[in-house]
């Protein structure tokens, strides 16, 4: 029988690396586009794995012809303009050439649909881009998935052990969106292999508000956890904004005033779900708030 065949873009990230074993996994035989430059080490390491690599400059004739014969694009491509803009553009304009009937942006962020124009430039881009795919001959899916849990402990944090704290802006009882990686990765793969996905799938292993959180991280600890309350959300806005001014770090993609762009679109809860897709696919195994929490607190 043959296997479906899945051009994946990104797969030497982290995130992109996982959707490719969820793919290889249900039996889809996966084309990893590589940049000519890409490590000889992360290449075999990708080869080892069992996935096919296709080297491109992301250049649209070369795109096109890796992307014959397949089922679906998938990006977890990762960056600015150029990457989420112009890469996925090539990307995109290459499936389109090649007669794929779907494509998956790399969108995995909490809904941006519903957030502000304006306030994240990283949702700014997706949003761009999506203009891009809407137009184009071509079956879309987003994934929508919150935050990655690593949001609560390492990127963010909102999670604070060493002093026992739940940080938030605005309201303590806001719902927030967390997903692990590994969870997108597995029902992306499925949405990948899935013909008649929706524009949109929305998809949280759990959410919780700040006091929630406290109430979680005080069970498993054994110490009792607070929330403390940062500031307002227009207070938020006011940091961001000093913080572009003295730190602008214009061209990385995760400075820290993005992060505070993130947060504020969670927990003004104009980014949150409103609407969950978990149950799609049959995945049972999600990962949930408590565990994502155990051996962090």
């Amino acid at each position: 029988m043959k296997r479906d065949t899945v051009i994946l873009a990104g797969a030497t990230g982290y995130l992109g690396e996982r959707i490719g074993r969820a793919l290889l996994r249900k039996g889809a035989d996966v084309h990893a586009i590589i940049r000519p430059g890409a490590a000889q080490a992360k290449r075999q390491h990708l080869e080892a794995l069992g996935l096919t690599l296709v080297e491109s400059a992301y250049d649209v004739p070369s795109l096109t012809t890796a992307c014959g014969g397949a089922v679906c694009v998938i990006s977890a491509l990762n960056g600015l303009d150029d990457v989420i803009v112009g890469q996925q553009s090539a990307l995109l304009d290459a499936a389109v050439a090649a007669g794929v009937p779907r494509f998956i942006p790399s969108d995995f962020s909490l809904d941006y649909t519903r957030t502000r124009p304006g306030e994240n430039r990283n949702m700014d881009l997706r949003r761009k881009f999506r203009v891009r795919l809407d137009a184009a001959p071509i079956r879309a899916t987003s994934v929508l998935n919150g935050a990655f849990s690593t949001v609560l402990t390492d990127d963010a944090p909102i999670l604070l052990p060493k002093v026992w704290r739940v940080l938030h802006w605005g309201e303590a009882s806001q719902p927030l969106d967390f997903t692990t990686k590994d969870d997108v990765a597995d029902y992306a793969a499925d949405a990948a292999l899935d013909p008649d996905a929706p524009r949109d799938l929305r998809i949280a292993g759990g959410s919780a508000s700040a006091t929630e959180l406290a109430q979680i991280a005080t069970a498993l600890s054994g110490q009792r956890y607070r929330t403390i309350r940062a500031g307002s959300m227009g207070g938020l806005g006011l940091v961001i904004r000093l913080t572009q001014r003295l730190a602008p770090s214009d061209g990385d993609v995760f400075p820290a005033w993005q992060g505070m762009q993130y947060l504020r679109d969670m927990m003004s809860g104009r980014g949150q779900l409103m609407t969950h897709d978990n149950a799609r696919y049959g995945k049972a195994d999600w990962t949930d708030i408590r565990t994502m929490m155990t051996g962090r607190v």
